[in-house]
């Protein structure tokens, strides 16, 4: 395991990474709060700050978690959807910041639809991809580690977890 060195007196401290496996599903677990804050029925300007705030964890923790992955010799796809969570947490983020300045709110499509409830919904909709990214990311590298693929299970039986 990589460690940092870190120089407090004339011996040095070794300060190690946090688990892999604990950002990736922390990830999930933030953003599953993320959906549970904005879906409360008082939802107020703290917690648009605190939803924004999470937001941008998500954004830290999907570049994170990429490059601590791209860094293992996890399966392609793995780091594939990995990659591809970047870039829809940024997306959101963008998509975040139409909405926080109600940008298109009264820009109207058609009747009853405007450009801003566009905008929602594809924040919306990218903000659950990323939640289900983010969890066959994390239950896939989980496998992975745990040398889960090595050995087939037999057809209609549950095996024990081992080790």
């Amino acid at each position: 395991m990589r460690s940092l060195i870190v120089l407090l007196s004339h011996n040095p401290i070794p300060v190690h990474y946090m688990k892999l496996w604990i950002t990736l599903y922390a990830m999930v677990w933030i953003a599953f709060f993320e959906f549970l804050f904005v879906m409360t029925p008082t939802f107020n300007i703290y917690l648009v700050y605190l939803h924004i705030v999470m937001g941008v964890v998500i954004i830290g923790l999907a570049y994170y978690n990429f490059s601590r992955l791209k860094a293992t010799s996890v399966p392609g796809r793995v780091k594939r959807i990995a990659k591809s969570t970047i870039g829809m947490a940024i997306t959101v983020g963008v998509l975040g910041i139409l909405l926080y300045y109600r940008i298109g709110n009264d820009w109207a499509i058609f009747s009853g639809v405007t450009i801003g409830g566009v905008i929602l919904l594809l924040h919306d909709v990218a903000a659950f991809a990323i939640i289900t990214q983010a969890a066959a990311v994390a239950i896939a590298h989980d496998m992975w580690e745990g040398k889960e693929f090595e050995k087939a299970s037999v057809p209609g039986q549950i095996p024990t977890r081992t080790g």
